[in-house]
C-alpha cells in the first residue's frame, strides 16, 4: 500500500529513485531548470472554470486508497486546459483537446526506472477502462528524437496508449512550477472540463482494482 502524503510532497523513496534515475541518465535531470517553452497551465481557477471540481474531488476520497492512496486533492481548483504537448503526427494538442473526457495524465521518460515499470500497468488500464469518457494520456518527455520512445513502446508492447510527446520537457516544467511535480513519474487525474481532481508523485499499480475503481468513479463509467 502506498502511504498517503500531503499534496505535492514526494516520498523519500521517490526522491531516491529520482536521484538514481538522474545519475543513470547522465544527470539528465529529473529536476529541471525553469524555462519557457510556450506551454501553459492555469493559475487557481475561477468558480466558472472549475467550480464543481472541488466537490467532485471530495467525492473521490473514498476511492483514493490501497494502490492509489497517494492521490491527493489540490488545495484550490486548478485548470490544466492549457498544458500542451504533441500527438503521434506531431500535431499540437493540449488537455483542452480532450474536453468531454476524464483524463489520467502521466508524465514519463524512458530513462526513469519507475516510469518504465508502471507503463505496462497504464497500458492495461487504458485497455480496460479507455472509452469516449476516459483516456490515459501518457506524455513522454525524452529530449531528442522519437527513437528511444518508440523502441520502448515496441519492446514493452505498449499498444493501447496514444502516442504523446513533449521533447522540450515543458509539461514537466509547468507542473513543477505549479507545485504539482517533483520528479518522475507524476500522474494527475483531470475532469472532463480540464480541471485537476487529484495528483501524485511516484509510480502506482494502475492496473489494480483500486486504480480502476478510482478512474471509473471519476469518469462515471
Amino acid at each position: 500500500m502506498t502511504a498517503k502524503k500531503p499534496f505535492g510532497l514526494p516520498s523519500m523513496k521517490l526522491v531516491m529513485l529520482a536521484a538514481v534515475a538522474g545519475v543513470i541518465a547522465g544527470a539528465a535531470a529529473v529536476y529541471v531548470k525553469e524555462a519557457g517553452y510556450g506551454n501553459g497551465i492555469g493559475e487557481t481557477a475561477s468558480a466558472d472554470q472549475c467550480g464543481s471540481a472541488r466537490d467532485r474531488a471530495a467525492a473521490l476520497t473514498p476511492f483514493t486508497k490501497g494502490q492509489v492512496a497517494a492521490m491527493s486533492v489540490p488545495p484550490a481548483p486548478i485548470s490544466l486546459q492549457g498544458v500542451s504537448f504533441k500527438g503521434a503526427e506531431g500535431q499540437p494538442l493540449s488537455i483542452g483537446s480532450f474536453a468531454g473526457k476524464t483524463v489520467l495524465l502521466n508524465v514519463w521518460a524512458t530513462w526513469c526506472v519507475p516510469c518504465r515499470e508502471e507503463m505496462p500497468a497504464l497500458n492495461a488500464l487504458e485497455k480496460s477502462a479507455g472509452s469516449d469518457k476516459f483516456e490515459v494520456v501518457a506524455v513522454n518527455i525524452d529530449t531528442g528524437d522519437d527513437e528511444k520512445t518508440k523502441a520502448f513502446r515496441t519492446e514493452y508492447a505498449i499498444d493501447k496508449l496514444g502516442y504523446y510527446r513533449d521533447n522540450t520537457m515543458g509539461v514537466f516544467n509547468v507542473l513543477k512550477k505549479q507545485g504539482l511535480a517533483f520528479g518522475l513519474p507524476v500522474t494527475l487525474l483531470i475532469d472532463d472540463k480540464g480541471c485537476l481532481l487529484s495528483a501524485m508523485n511516484g509510480p502506482a499499480a494502475w492496473d489494480s482494482e483500486d486504480a480502476k475503481n478510482l478512474v471509473k468513479a471519476a469518469a462515471g463509467i
